[in-house]
């Protein structure tokens, strides 16, 4: 066994490119090696600017000797078969076995290979990995250049050094040849090294200023980045993408302490930061909290002068660039926020949907909604209003303009510098909040109606000219604003039916939706008014009037059905990832009819804390009892002893399923209530009157939205119904016995399917 080193070195490798590359190289390493046959332990990658350096431990010196059996055609198969097994093989007719096969003669093609050196195979495979390298980016160079067959590499591959234990590993690519040798630092140590194996590598090229190893260098930078900054009496702005950058930039990393001009502190310090870290690939420094007139730039050399004059050359250079930030500045704020807002007339949102200027007037109308409405308390409607109509002001910027990462941000500053009240500055700033999973959910107010409007009014305007996620595509963030809509009512508690704030916010319609109380949909569905009107939340109908009675369906009612759906897919996934069991949340959702999402969750996370307690498990395994024994018996409640006019099936004339499961549970309830025939057992009678207790406190406890109380209320059913189970005869011979407790357990079903739907919970 014995250790390989590879090493590829070339012209600058991006630093954005490096940490893929690593993984690229040991992906396709690991498959030349396994397609040999050549066993793979542990595999070391390296990057540095200059280049990339593969060492792989304990590799065998040579591949095991292999037979290979190959079934192939009958010997009764035509011959055209037999001519396709025999090029495939590459054997003759004579070299072939003929085995019994279930009592048919069948040709095998034996083939045993011997072992092979590993140099060869490694010989084989650099150039093969060479050119197989997926760079994002890559070029050809030199003379070769003119064939687009010729060797494409990131920048120009220069070097290959290859070598196993202590022998060179002699291949060539693109007329480079591999070689013992390599060059240090450029600077440094610009001559070749003569590399004697994968155990000196890192030594020797420590030797001349070069760390091999990205992690060591990573450390580096982030520990003497600190050191600079605490040497000054400073605080360092910590910032591990620049740490990792700076890292991909330098082999010898040299961080060093600057000074700017301490007048460009009177530009906002986001700006600064942003010119430091993306023009110029600083770290910037605090001192008491406050951003200083300090920073840090790391340098790939160890200068004779301890680096003034690196340090000099460096803030020159983001003096010019902050010098640039300031004029931005400054001209801005020379326009008002509302004349700059003006400009948005010319911008396109989209082909179909107008102007951001149009789009403008939609989020402000939602946002004052939200506010007037109580949606958002303590909003202040005028704030809302105002703080909407200047929310993307800043896009016309000149700030924004050089920097689109600061949209928002820019638009508080200036509002805030034209003395606008300090609500609707941090209502601009903040209303793309939260961006991510990691963002900061807005608390204040005004901040969380406009945020809530702005999502809205996206979500909605693209589901209304149907440019809807497909799969993993997503181009307009739908999924991440409804993650977004999702997080800002539930982390701020808000009492916001979304199907109102869909009527609201879907463009070119304001619907009444006050008509539409839970009550009065409640009523209509009990009408029979409501047929084939449903709205599908989860996998599970539930009943949602979007039209009034006798008036046309309203073609924007299909739009707030998928919006609806959509969210509920998105809570899915949120509550999967907090920990939440999928079971219990298609629990809940199966309810249906549900698109306040506090109410929700809440019911969720109460429904989460019984199961898990000896009572919710006891009555799951009731229920899921009583369920069996009613699918069983194929029972719908409609034979249930009550007296109805003529021979007429009360579910004859309603056509929905969820409407005559409605019903179906309606007059259960009813059967089990009317006086019975006959003397029932005293486990019978003690699930009666559980369910007549328990069947009112879970109601009102659901009504009040008490849902820990809701599911106490049904674990006073776990002892009556397993005693029910233990010492009644469901089945009996009596009819009349039969339907009665046929429809007691159907109560008792219906009981707890009130509080969630138990057929979806597992266990």
């Amino acid at each position: 066994m014995t250790d390989f080193l590879l090493e590829l070195r070339s012209e600058e490798i991006p630093a954005r490119m490096q940490a893929g590359a690593r993984a690229d190289l040991e992906k396709l390493f690991r498959k030349e090696m396994q397609a040999a046959g050549v066993a793979v332990g542990a595999v070391t990658v390296w990057s540095t600017p200059r280049r990339l350096a593969l060492i792989a431990r304990d590799l065998p010196l040579a591949t095991e000797a292999v037979r290979e059996e190959t079934k192939g055609p009958a010997v009764t198969a035509p011959e055209q078969a037999l001519e396709g097994f025999l090029r495939k093989t590459g054997l003759t007719r004579d070299q072939l076995e003929v085995r019994d096969v279930k009592g048919k003669d069948t040709y095998f093609a034996i083939v045993e290979k011997p072992g092979r050196a590993v140099s060869v195979v490694l010989a084989e495979a650099i150039p093969a990995i060479v050119r197989a390298f997926p760079w994002p980016k890559s070029q050809r160079w030199g003379a070769a250049s003119i064939s687009t067959e010729s060797l494409r590499w990131v920048r120009p591959l220069s070097g290959i050094v290859a070598i196993l234990g202590e022998d060179l590993v002699e291949c060539e690519v693109g007329g480079i040849r591999s070689a013992y040798t390599t060059k240090g630092h450029r600077f440094h140590h610009p001559d070749e090294i003569t590399i004697g194996g994968a155990n000196d590598y890192a030594d020797k090229l420590r030797a001349c200023h070069v760390i091999v190893d990205h992690e060591e260098r990573q450390d580096l930078v982030r520990t003497k980045a600190r050191e600079a900054a605490e040497a000054a009496g400073l605080t360092l702005v910590e910032d591990e993408g620049l740490v990792i950058e700076n890292a991909g930039l330098t082999e010898w990393p040299v961080p060093l302490l600057g000074r700017f001009d301490e007048d460009f502190l009177e530009v906002p310090p986001e700006t600064i930061q942003l010119t430091a870290r993306v023009n110029q690939k600083y770290f910037v420094c605090e001192k008491d909290g406050q951003l200083a007139d300090a920073f840090v730039c790391t340098a790939n050399i160890v200068a004779s002068d301890g680096g003034e004059g690196i340090v000099a050359g460096n803030r020159k250079v983001l003096a010019a660039r902050l010098s640039d930030a300031r004029f931005f500045w400054e001209q801005d704020r020379k326009t008002p926020l509302s004349q700059h807002a003006k400009k948005l007339e010319r911008i396109t949102f989209h082909e179909k949907l107008g102007t951001v200027a149009d789009k403008v007037e939609r989020v402000a109308k939602l946002a004052q909604w939200l506010a007037s409405e109580g949606i958002v308390p303590g909003c202040d409607p005028a704030q809302a209003r105002q703080a909407a109509e200047l929310c993307k002001a800043d896009l016309v910027t000149e700030m924004v303009g050089e920097f689109p990462e600061l949209q928002g941000l820019m638009g508080g500053y200036y509002a805030r510098a034209e003395g606008l009240p300090d609500a609707v500055a941090d209502a601009i700033r903040d209303h793309y909040k939260p961006v991510g999973a990691g963002d900061d959910v807005p608390t204040a107010p005004v901040t969380v109606a406009l945020a809530l409007a702005d999502k809205l009014d996206t979500l909605a305007s693209f589901f209304e000219i149907n440019e809807k996620p497909t799969g993993s595509k997503d181009p307009f963030a739908l999924r991440r604003a409804a993650l977004g809509v999702i997080r800002l009512i539930s982390e701020n508690g808000l009492k916001f039916p979304l199907l109102r704030g869909f009527d609201f916010a879907l463009p070119e319609i304001r619907r009444d939706s006050g008509n539409f109380t839970d009550n009065s949909r409640k009523n209509l569905a009990k009408k029979g008014m409501d047929k084939g009107m449903h709205l599908v939340m989860g996998n599970t109908p539930s009943i949602v009037v979007y039209k009034r009675f006798g008036g046309s369906e309203d073609k924007y009612s299909q739009v707030a059905i998928e919006l609806l759906d959509f969210f509920a897919d998105r809570l899915k996934v949120q509550q999967k990832e907090a920990g939440v069991r999928h079971d219990l949340i298609d629990a809940v959702f199966a309810l249906g009819g549900e698109d306040d999402l506090v109410r929700l969750l809440a019911r969720v996370h109460a429904l989460q804390a019984f199961v898990e307690t000896e009572d919710g498990t006891n009555l799951l395994a009731g229920y899921k009892r009583a369920a069996n024994i009613l699918k069983k018996e194929d029972w719908s409640g409609q034979d249930d002893g009550i007296e109805h006019t003529g021979d007429e099936d009360p579910l004859e004339n309603v056509d929905d399923p969820d409407m005559q499961a409605v019903y179906a549970a309606e007059l259960a309830e009813q059967a089990a209530h009317k006086g019975l025939s006959y003397t029932p057992e005293k486990a019978e009678k003690a699930l009666i009157d559980a369910l007549d207790s328990a069947e009112p406190k879970a109601a009102a406890a659901v009504a009040a939205e008490d849902f820990a109380s809701a599911m106490a209320a049904l674990a006073s059913l776990r002892q009556p119904i397993d005693a029910f189970f233990d010492e009644v005869t469901v089945n009996d011979p009596d009819p009349s016995k039969r339907t009665a407790r046929l429809a007691l357990l159907d109560r008792f079903r219906a009981a707890v399917h009130n509080v969630a739907d138990f057929s979806k919970v597992e266990g």
